[in-house]
């Protein structure tokens, strides 16, 4: 029997609703939006709206991908997630040695068998990146691509795949193969120049990672990676609005210069998130928290300490953009960008929601329609 509520406002991904019915069926799938409505129908208070969708989470919970590549860290890091308000993530594995992302790859398809909430895929950041631009990544690490991380990309259990590499690093022959094994290829961690970066989106590469940050910034002369993401209406930026890694004026360049829905928001969150704890390892160093930014004691950032409802009301402040477009931002555009349904409240899609108070903090969030989260 179809669970109904009742929302006070309901934004259903494309527009606003008030008072109107959402019937979820026994699959966790939504039914129905608007209709009648039984008289004892739940009635939620708030806005009700699609789950956020986060492409590049490193940890949460107090764990760390990297340093623990496990199913438990999974479910820990999809816990912790769950508070904010994201219902679909992407665990994300920075430069590491072969045999710790296989295990992490391992750990992604166990997840997917059985049913981690919110596990998508995997995201591989790294290792074929430019050790000029590795940010806190490790340089030893670092490597060209080779038929052991190529065998692993192309497995077919391990959901959604995504690799952010640096073109100047990966031949675009090979960046067409990646795209032919299902690869979601993003530029970053690179010192390239605009053309090299303009044949890499050429060659099927979707998006940029973290755009500005650990890439050649755009010159008079010379575009570099900032100038050809901007400029190429084709490719998706991600963009982590903490106030750390981008100001708020270069968010709205980007906003101006991308087409509506090629700007995704992402966390790029730590361990962290969703934990009480303010320091952690990360290879041989250690990264503190010094109120919400991270900083290894080599002197970087280190991801963010961001979460992704906060990312909606910081680029809502602070860039002045309205909440509904903010929220497809979270949602909508990262999941256009990964070629899913999410990010949207209609008929015949998985039941992903969160539910909002007047401040924009999560009052409750569902994973295909099971409640994970209640304050």
């Amino acid at each position: 029997m179809a669970r109904i509520f009742i929302a006070e406002q309901l934004f259903d991904g494309e527009r606003l609703h008030r008072d109107i019915p959402l019937a979820i069926d026994d699959r966790g799938r939504i039914e129905s939006v608007g209709g009648d409505a039984p008289a004892d129908a739940e009635r939620l208070g708030g806005l009700l709206a699609p789950g956020l969708v986060d492409v590049q989470v490193n940890g949460g919970g107090g764990v760390l991908f990297n340093n623990d590549p496990s199913v438990h860290a999974l479910e820990k890091m999809s816990g912790a997630h769950a508070r904010f308000g994201t219902t679909g993530f992407m665990p994300t594995l920075i430069t590491d040695r072969l045999d710790v992302m296989q295990t992490a790859a391992d750990a992604v398809s166990a997840a997917l068998h059985e049913g981690v909430p919110g596990v998508l895929g995997v995201h591989f950041e790294g290792p074929h990146l430019s050790a000029p631009k590795k940010g806190t990544h490790e340089e030893k690490f670092i490597r060209p691509l080779s038929d052991d991380e190529l065998a692993l990309y192309a497995r077919d259990d391990l959901g959604l795949k995504m690799v952010t590499l640096a073109p100047e690093n990966v031949a675009a022959g090979d960046i067409r193969r990646l795209v032919d094994l299902g690869v979601k290829v993003c530029l970053g961690h690179s010192n390239a120049d605009g053309a090299t970066a303009a044949a890499a989106v050429d060659a099927g590469a979707r998006g940029f990672t973290h755009l500005y940050n650990a890439m050649s910034p755009l010159h008079s002369r010379e575009p570099g990676m900032v100038g050809t993401a901007l400029i190429r209406d084709e490719a998706w930026c991600g963009l982590i609005a903490d106030g750390h890694h981008v100001c708020a004026e270069a968010m709205t360049l980007a906003l101006k210069a991308k087409p509506r829905g090629k700007v995704m928001l992402v966390s790029d969150a730590m361990s962290l998130v969703g934990s009480e704890e303010t320091s952690f390892p990360l290879f041989d160093r250690l990264v503190t928290k010094q109120g919400d930014k991270l900083t290894s004691t080599t002197g970087e950032l280190a991801g963010s300490h961001l979460d992704m409802i906060a990312a909606v009301r910081n680029i809502r402040d602070w860039c002045g953009v309205e909440i509904t477009e903010a929220l497809r931002m979270g949602g909508l555009y990262p999941a256009q960008f990964l070629g899913t349904d999410a990010g949207r409240i209609k008929a015949g899609d998985s039941a992903d929601l969160i539910l909002l108070n007047e401040e924009l903090q999560v009052q409750k969030t569902w994973v295909d329609g099971r409640e994970v989260f209640a304050v």
